[in-house]
């Protein structure tokens, strides 16, 4: 979700400060993804240069500027609301990204890395398991809020040492290994190193 998003959803209630703008996306997200003050007010900048929100007056004896949604906003966050997230790009996952090279670079132990990684999704998943446990029997509306984005983490969390324990099960079916020890001598030896290689071999032996 783009903080773009957020900020109109927010201000679709009410005309808020920057300030408060903040601490209610990170109080409804759980704190999951934080902002900065300067970010909002980046973003709001913005938002106004697009005509899709306006300061309310003037500034308080703060110096702080209340923004409210203009009419154009107020279309945009409702189209938001109803529209399906797009799914047709894919985001650059750093793991999937990480194993795809690890699989074909050479002197890489690939069991490692899975086995590193599921010991870390494991160790993510059980602070998760816990943070949930301690939830209210009778949340809020911003529990509730925290619980949806909390339990999208445990599933996401789930799913990834699923995954990793499919790619060690293809991996262990794969003459992989043969592969990349291939490529590991390949890449000792060098292109520099063949025609030394070559030459000494016997005649009746070289190619």
């Amino acid at each position: 979700m783009s903080v773009k998003q957020g900020l109109l959803a927010l201000l679709a209630e009410e005309p808020m400060y920057g300030a408060r703008l903040r601490s209610e996306f990170e109080a409804r997200t759980g704190g999951t993804w934080p902002l900065n003050v300067g970010q909002v007010y980046t973003t709001l900048a913005r938002l106004e240069r697009d005509g899709l929100v306006e300061p309310v007056g003037g500034s308080d004896d703060e110096g702080r500027i209340a923004y409210r949604l203009t009419a154009a906003g107020l279309s945009e966050i409702e189209s938001w609301w109803l529209t399906p997230v797009d799914r047709d790009s894919t985001p650059r996952d750093e793991l999937v990204i990480k194993l795809a090279l690890a699989v074909t670079a050479p002197g890489v132990d690939v069991q490692r890395v899975v086995q590193a990684q599921r010991t870390a999704t494991l160790r993510h998943l059980r602070d998760l398991t816990r943070l949930k446990s301690r939830a209210s029997d009778e949340p809020s509306a911003n529990d509730v809020a925290w619980l949806l984005v909390l339990e999208n983490l445990l599933f996401a969390a789930e799913a990834e040492v699923r995954w990793l324990d499919h790619v060690e099960s293809t991996l262990s079916r794969m003459p992989a290994a043969a592969v990349r020890r291939a490529s590991a001598v390949d890449a000792v030896a060098g292109p520099s190193d063949t025609p030394r290689t070559a030459a000494a071999l016997p005649k009746g032996a070289r190619a």
